[in-house]
Formats: structure tokens, C-alpha cells, sequence
């Protein structure tokens, strides 16, 4: 159970911020025409025959979102340093964006919803802290900001303002021996969802406060025990899954999990979180890799942060397709059109890999029993017993058996013409 929602009001920092860090670099893309690896797997061009997200608006709760000439940018507001929303020193809320909603120009990158608008919400940024906090040597890296409590005020604000999809790739989380005291975030995604919200969130990724935990949420030994009863680690806002679609990592190379990805029964599908490309917040191009650092390195980008986006966009396809549909309706069609794995839901992919043409193509009123409009009335997995096929009729022997006896016949018919004709008890001439 959770409580009141955060209250809404302009949105600012929690307290007296400053900034302590460089923003973050990125390496441009070289322009080609190709589209990235994840694009074509997900194969979403063939979607916008029917949607491109028209009329949809997206929430990017992030590190903010630096304008683009390749993005319908809205300022929402912002938790962290007073700049409304249009700052992204992190090169995080960015690229997330880039991926729900990026233009298309015919060619090469485009996001999942071209034509969907973003609203931007700073909410956390490693280059900002609370001021009067203890001084670090310069270029050490400040530790940031971005309270609990920022995340649940900025999801209740983006559902006053008008967002029909909120993405959420910020996760916290926390042993299950220790309180999560994230009830504000509980709050602010039912709210979300009681208002036909639909909120998206990533699953979390091996590091940090996620290094590890869950991996044996799954018990063999007793398959029907709940995974619910082995979380050793909660990932927040995702585990609020009956009011959010929490989104895990595969490659799009093998279509495996990925390594960093944090499994947990609240995960309900997957999309691809490697080999990103997204607009670049430091140019009006693309960026596939942040840095260089003083040595010259670069990193990629990856994480159930970039996968969250995929489905977000989807999402926004579903909205624009099928107005009538509710936020839980609209979560139960991405659920039920993803590729199921073999074995059924787990931790890790959840009811499986997004389809993004089966999601606004597939006739579920017309192919499940007792659907809703445009789904399946039920909190659960949907399943009933397929009708055993009748038995194969005996097979007709009796064309053989006749061509046998004919046969038959034919035979003994020429060996008595035979014996006929040279008779064997015959006495040779004198």
C-alpha cells in the first residue's frame, strides 16, 4: 500500500544547489545512412504505416534534455539546478529522448515516435550537489543530486501537465533487509496510473547501489512459489508494478539478456539496451559514445536506461492508434505482442522482447477469450487449455488388399496358363 501522492507546485530543487562538475563530453557520430543495429531490430519503420505517435506527449524524468534541432522539446521543469529542464550535463536524458521521439529524416537514426513531443524534468544530475556539503579536491567527482522525493513531485507534475507516457531510466536501489522509503514514488506512479497514465521505468543496472541481488528469485525446486518471496534487492520505481512497465536489457545482436540488466518478478518486458545511438546533447547530431576524459577514453552508451525509451515510444504508438485504450490496456498489448520467451515469463525479459508491429497491428479482442477493449481483462498472465486434437482415422487398407487379390489372381491365372500349355508330366518323343 502507498500513501498521498506528493504535493505539485513549481518545480525546484530540494534545497540550495550548485554545480560542482563539468558537464559531461560526447564523441559525434560520423553521419551514414544506415539505421542503427537496435532500430532494425525492433523494425519500427514499418509501424508508421499505421502510427507515428501524433498527438502523443512524453515525460522524460532524466538528467534533462538538451534542445535539438531533431526534437519537439517542451520545458517541464526542473529538480536540480533552476535550469527548467533544458540542460542535460549528464548526456543521459538526451539520448533517452532522441530514442522515444527523435525526427525522422528519411534515413538512417529516427526515434521510436517521431512524431510524439517530449516534455523534459530534471530530476537527478552527477554535477550538481547540495551546497555546503564537504568539499572535494578539484575534478573529483561530486557524488550528485537527485532525492527520492524530486522523482515522485516530478511524476505527479508531468501527469498535471498534460503527459500521456512518462519514462523513467533514474532507479534506486536497496537491499530488501533495509526500508526503501520510496513510498513517495508509489504514490506518484498509482496516481499516474488512476489518472491514464501509462509511467515506464528502467529495471536497474548491475552497478552501484545495484551491483547485485535476484538472481534466484526463480525457485525450481518450487515453481510455484513466488519470485516475490526471493527479492533480495529493490529497484524503485520498477517494482511498483501494478501501476508501471518495468523494462529490462537484451543485446540486439543475440537477443540474450544483457550482463548489467537486474532481474526481479516486477520486470515485464525487454528491449534492446546496447550498441545505442541517439542525439547528441552537445551537438545537432548523433553521439553513440560519451567522452573523451583526460586520457582520451570513451565509453558507450548502454543500460535498461536506453531500453526503457524503446518501450516508452512504443507506448506512444499505442496511445496515438488506440486513443480508448487505458494505461493498464495499453501496458497488457505491449505485454501480450512481445516475444514470449520458450519457458514462459522471467526475471530477466519478462513476458519478452517488445514487437512494436504486433503492438499496434495484433486483433487481441478477436483472437483471446473475454478480452478487454484492446486486451486482457486480468492482472495476470492469460491462459487457457487448447482443445486436444481429434485422433487420425485408421488408415483404409482396403484399395491395397484389392490390388493385392488381383494381383493375386493375375498371378495363378498365368501359372495355370503355363502348366497349361507344358504340362509336366509330358513323356518326351520316341
Amino acid at each position: 500500500p502507498v500513501g498521498a501522492p506528493p504535493g505539485d507546485g513549481p518545480p525546484a530543487p530540494f534545497g540550495t544547489t550548485e554545480k560542482r562538475n563539468q558537464c559531461m563530453p560526447t564523441t559525434p557520430e560520423i553521419a551514414t545512412n544506415a539505421a542503427p543495429i537496435s532500430q532494425r531490430y525492433l523494425n519500427f519503420q514499418d509501424v508508421w504505416k499505421f502510427t507515428r505517435g501524433q498527438g502523443v506527449k512524453v515525460a522524460v524524468i532524466d538528467t534533462g534534455v538538451s534542445a535539438h534541432p531533431r526534437l519537439s522539446l517542451t520545458a517541464g521543469g526542473d529538480y536540480v539546478g533552476g535550469a527548467n529542464g533544458l540542460e542535460d550535463c549528464d548526456a543521459h536524458g538526451t539520448i533517452v529522448a532522441g530514442i522515444i521521439a527523435g525526427k525522422d529524416t528519411g534515413h538512417g537514426f529516427a526515434g521510436v515516435a517521431p512524431d510524439a513531443s517530449i516534455i523534459t524534468l530534471r530530476a537527478q544530475s552527477a554535477a550538481y550537489e547540495l551546497k555546503g556539503t564537504q568539499h572535494r579536491e578539484a575534478g573529483e567527482p561530486a557524488k550528485g543530486y537527485g532525492p527520492l522525493g524530486a522523482l515522485g513531485a516530478a511524476i505527479v507534475h508531468a501527469v498535471n501537465i498534460g503527459a500521456a507516457v512518462v519514462n523513467v531510466s533514474l532507479t534506486y536501489c536497496s537491499p530488501s533487509s533495509k526500508p526503501m522509503r520510496d513510498d513517495g514514488i508509489g504514490a506518484a506512479v498509482k496516481y499516474a496510473y488512476q489518472r491514464n497514465v501509462v509511467v515506464v521505468a528502467a529495471s536497474g543496472n548491475r552497478d552501484g547501489d545495484c551491483q547485485s541481488g535476484n538472481d534466484n528469485i526463480v525457485d525450481p525446486v518450487h515453481p510455484d512459489k513466488s519470485p516475490w518471496d526471493n527479492v533480495t534487492l529493490n529497484v524503485s520505481p520498477a517494482r511498483f508494478s501494478d501501476y508501471v512497465l518495468a523494462v529490462g536489457s537484451v543485446s540486439p545482436k543475440t537477443g540474450q539478456p544483457s550482463t548489467f540488466t537486474v532481474p526481479g518478478p516486477w520486470v515485464g518486458v525487454a528491449a534492446p539496451g546496447e550498441e545505442i545511438v541517439s542525439l547528441d546533447p552537445n551537438s545537432s547530431g548523433l553521439t553513440s559514445r560519451k567522452g573523451p576524459d583526460d586520457k582520451g577514453n570513451t565509453v558507450g552508451f548502454q543500460g535498461t536506461s536506453f531500453a526503457a525509451p524503446y518501450v516508452s515510444g512504443l507506448a506512444a504508438l499505442v496511445r496515438a492508434r488506440y486513443p480508448h485504450l487505458t494505461a493498464g490496456e495499453v501496458i497488457k498489448r505491449i505485454e501480450q505482442t512481445a516475444h514470449a520467451p520458450g519457458g514462459g515469463w522471467n526475471p530477466y525479459v519478462g513476458y519478452g522482447i517488445v514487437d512494436p508491429l504486433a503492438a499496434v497491428t495484433a486483433d487481441l479482442a478477436a483472437d483471446m477469450p473475454n478480452p478487454g477493449v484492446g486486451g486482457i481483462k486480468t492482472d495476470k498472465p492469460y491462459s487457457y487449455q487448447l482443445p486436444i486434437p481429434a485422433p487420425e482415422p485408421a488408415p483404409d487398407h482396403r484399395p491395397r488388399n484389392a490390388a493385392l487379390v488381383a494381383a493375386g489372381a493375375i498371378l495363378l491365372a498365368l501359372i495355370l496358363g503355363l502348366l497349361a500349355v507344358n504340362p509336366l508330366n509330358r513323356k518326351p518323343p520316341e
